[in-house]
């Protein structure tokens, strides 16, 4: 018997269970699909064979995954981080986004029913620097605070740039400082076309990257951090057009005077008999300092009355219209509300906004 058909009859006397066993890879690979050339004639038996080695990993047991569940985003639940937080410093952004703050209060009030349903209205954000605890540790933290101006129209294009280590204030446009009043986009509309959209919320935003803050000047970087948002209100006059005070920095030798001084309830020239013998003046300094102090006081009044004079005819060319809605504008101040993701700030809420928007009329 040839040698040919010997070997074929042992590998015909194996088993079909030992095949399998022994080399069930060579099977797999030996046996032709039907099916796969059929389907892929074009791609021959390479293609056979990929397709079969595919099916034979397909059979192995793999445990299917734990579905994963995300909780739905509520429609304005960004509107707050969206307002810029303006007057904070460029380095504690991070802070004030640090814990999970939640806002839900302020989405309330637009829906049907709430202080803000269905009104025009601008926000700015700003953060207060408050000792509060969390999780059995007391610290500083940058508590933000959200303010709505309820008005027909922007309430300014301009910002104030003012500090106590600046002596001058600034009143500048907006755009100086790369901000400006744009519409909000709730969540469920922002597949929209924009333009198409009427939007009744605004909301201050700023174009400046903190990634480009290294190419300006350390006075430029400085300016963003004493920047408040201004309103000029004719119906209102501003505190310190009231006082009476008035700052004073004489420059003495060896060193300048610093006091204030009530043109109203200090008498001239018993003040300045206080700072010599105080020794904050020598008794060749009293005439300098009292002619000093008399411009100052002239200066003040000068200014005062030019800033009345500049309400009164700003009332007088204004429409009624707009009379009406600077009298109707209000101002709500909302902090967030306690959660187990974020320290409680319920004992620290102030009414304060800034010096031109003075106190909210409400604080929720």
């Amino acid at each position: 018997m040839k040698k040919g058909g010997t070997k074929r009859k042992r590998n015909e006397s194996k088993k079909p269970a030992e095949l399998d066993e022994t080399n069930n890879d060579a099977l797999v690979q030996e046996i032709p699909n039907k099916e796969d050339e059929e389907r892929n004639p074009a791609e021959g038996t390479g293609a056979s064979k990929n397709a079969r080695k595919s099916r034979g990993r397909a059979k192995l047991s793999i445990p299917e995954a734990e579905p994963e569940y995300f909780l739905e985003k509520r429609n304005l639940e960004d509107l707050w981080q969206q307002a810029f937080p303006v007057g904070t410093e460029w380095d504690l952004l991070d802070k004030v986004y640090q814990y999970k703050w939640d806002f839900s209060n302020l989405e309330k009030e637009f829906e049907e029913g709430g202080e803000l349903y269905q009104k025009r209205v601008y926000l700015f954000g700003c953060s207060e620097p408050q000792f509060v605890s969390f999780k059995d540790e007391s610290k500083v933290t940058y508590v933000p605070a959200i303010v709505v101006v309820i008005a027909p129209f922007q309430p300014s294009d301009k910002i104030g740039i003012k500090s106590v280590q600046r002596v001058d204030e600034e009143i500048v446009p907006m755009k100086h400082m790369k901000m400006e009043w744009i519409p909000y986009i709730p969540l469920e509309d922002r597949g929209s076309m924009v333009e198409r959209l009427k939007s009744q919320i605004f909301i201050l935003s700023c174009a400046q990257r903190r990634s480009s803050l290294k190419h300006l000047k350390e006075e430029r970087i400085k300016k963003y951090e004493y920047c408040l948002p201004y309103l000029y209100n004719p119906f209102k006059e501003d505190e310190v057009e009231q006082s009476t005070i008035v700052d004073i920095m004489f420059p003495a030798e060896p060193k300048p005077v610093f006091c204030e001084f009530d043109w109203e309830l200090d008498e001239l020239e018993e003040f300045t008999d206080n700072l010599v013998e105080s020794e904050e003046l020598t008794e060749d300094q009293k005439d300098p300092f009292k002619e000093f102090v008399k411009e100052k006081v002239r200066e003040t009044k000068k200014a005062n009355r030019e800033v009345r004079d500049a309400r009164k005819k700003a009332l007088e060319e204004m429409s009624e219209e707009k009379k009406t809605a600077f009298q109707n504008m209000r101002f709500l101040k909302f902090y967030p509300v306690t959660t187990p993701d974020a320290p409680d700030i319920s004992g620290v809420k102030s009414p304060f906004i800034n010096r031109y928007y003075g106190k909210a009329h409400k604080v929720l």
